[in-house]
């Protein structure tokens, strides 16, 4: 499949999904504003994508990134990021969704695993609710440690003295 035709709006990835289930397939579902994709995002992907699973990206759209991580961000505008996540192995379909959160596409997507970094452990995950009321199970994925976006600009800034 062309990795453009990855990136799909939510009214087609649902019929997508029902069609997937309808064959057996599981799918695990996570989310995340992946600016500057680096070896953290794709050691998590793989592990998300797991074995005999069908992996679907929400990404946060440019408006929704600028509202979590503040001005200055994304880096990469949400058509360029999905672009760059279609063309990963481990990434089957990407949708972009514009709210601070996926709950709306969790909840029409009802994806058999909802998958998260361990930071989120303690914490209330968005959307977990509607995967477990659904059957599914959330799973925690350990982030290799310093490998995040918000370094790689640090360094940056640090290298060229801004």
């Amino acid at each position: 499949m062309n990795a453009r035709a990855k990136i799909v709006g939510l009214k087609k990835l649902k019929n997508i999904v029902r069609a997937l289930k309808k064959k057996g397939q599981r799918i695990a579902f996570t989310n995340g504003c992946f600016d500057l994709l680096h070896v953290g995002h794709t050691a998590y992907l793989e592990r998300a994508k797991g074995k005999n699973r069908v992996l679907i990206v929400g990404l946060n759209s440019d408006s929704s990134v600028k509202k979590i991580k503040g001005p200055g961000r994304p880096i990469v505008n949400e058509n360029e990021r999905a672009a760059v996540l279609t063309a990963l192995a481990s990434v089957d379909y990407v949708t972009i969704f514009k709210e601070e959160t996926p709950l709306k596409v969790i909840a029409v997507l009802k994806p058999d695993v909802l998958v998260k970094g361990a930071d989120w452990k303690m914490k209330e995950v968005v959307g977990a609710d509607v995967v477990k009321a659904n059957g599914g199970k959330v799973e925690f994925i350990r982030y290799i440690q310093g490998s995040s976006t918000t370094n790689i600009i640090e360094r940056i800034r640090a290298t060229c003295g801004g």
